[in-house]
């Protein structure tokens, strides 16, 4: 994304509503209260987690968002930020994995890698919280310019998405599509599906979880 888009993003952002789905999941997060926040932005996400007692490991790509979130939280011992990607993040063991409007940047011929990280840093019973974008967002189209957004975009068909959660107990599973505007003012089609799931409490066995990763 351009550098004036990002941060026009983020200034349109970094006071947002918290979403319903991270106020519900945080209500089901066993100890240790240990969060990642894959694609910080801003940091609104990071604000909540503090609030509601947890350790927050926080990363993003973008310079402009770990340069924002360490103003905002100078000096918090309890947030450890990374300038990393989906794919290069040296994920921490974590009870609760936030996900949101940030995995669909995460390129298709990494993805499976990618979750499988995100699988193995959970906790049995850790929860995952995040987003997955469909087929009919404005983002999946061909007329989407991505070379002026973001090279690389995954998107799920409902069954793919639900395959991925084999190894978890679906809390929550809902598909989201409304017409609006960006931030930056553009006509925009969404098409999401938001997920809340905790991991089962079993053997973590991944080449059994790969069978159902997509390809």
């Amino acid at each position: 994304m351009a550098s004036q888009q990002i941060i026009e993003y983020y200034n349109s952002t970094q006071h947002r509503e918290i979403r319903p789905e991270l106020r519900y999941a945080i209500k089901i997060v066993s100890q240790p209260k240990i969060a990642i926040d894959c694609g910080c932005g801003a940091g609104v996400d990071i604000e909540f987690l503090l609030s509601s007692g947890f350790k927050v490991y926080g990363f993003d790509i973008e310079d402009e968002s770990i340069t924002r979130c360490k103003a905002r939280f100078k000096d918090n011992k309890h947030v450890i930020l990374s300038k990393a990607g989906f794919s290069t993040y040296k994920y921490p063991r974590s009870s609760l994995i936030v996900a949101d409007a940030s995995l669909f940047f995460c390129p298709q011929k990494t993805f499976n890698n990618t979750w499988c990280k995100i699988y193995e840093s959970l906790y049995p019973d850790g929860v995952f919280c995040g987003s997955f974008l469909g087929p009919e967002d404005t983002m999946a189209g061909p007329c989407f310019d991505t070379s002026s957004f973001w090279p690389g975009i995954s998107v799920f068909q409902e069954n793919e998405v639900r395959a991925l959660f084999s190894k978890f107990n679906i809390h929550r599973f809902t598909e989201h599509k409304s017409t609006g505007e960006t931030p930056q003012g553009q006509h925009h089609e969404w098409h999401i599906f938001s997920v809340v799931a905790t991991k089962l409490n079993e053997p973590e066995n991944m080449n059994t979880h790969n069978n159902n990763s997509l390809t």
